[in-house]
């Protein structure tokens, strides 16, 4: 083993040892399958804001004022009070209730890659 001393003369002058660098099979992480959970789902079309906000007992706001953007042309949003605070959804973004009752936006390719509808 290679030994490294401290780079600071005030930092402790105990030397320290290259650690043996791990295998490429031991250095990935391991890998997880989501389990399959059913959720509800609402997309947001700009003018269900009202359903979106009955749906989810007030924790899905529409915005009362229109702020068109190059990524929102129509200026309609959604605040969702999330567990991790208040989060944006814009036309076209789903809205996921998910297993614990809380609220959270999806963009549409992301919902499209990781659910399917249940019949």
């Amino acid at each position: 083993m290679k030994q490294i001393t401290a780079p600071n003369p005030k930092w402790n002058h105990t030397p320290i040892f290259d650690k043996p660098q791990p295998k490429d099979h031991e250095a990935a992480p391991p890998l997880y399958r989501k389990k399959p959970v059913e959720i509800e789902a609402i997309q947001f079309d700009g003018h269900n804001g009202w359903l979106l906000d009955h749906w989810s007992n007030g924790k899905v706001i529409p915005s009362p004022v229109s702020e068109p953007s190059e990524n929102n042309p129509t200026g309609q949003y959604l605040q969702i009070k999330t567990l991790e605070g208040v989060m944006i959804a814009i036309v076209g973004d789903w809205i996921i209730k998910g297993i614990a009752g809380e609220f959270y936006p999806c963009k549409p390719d992301i919902f499209e890659k990781t659910y399917e509808r249940v019949l």
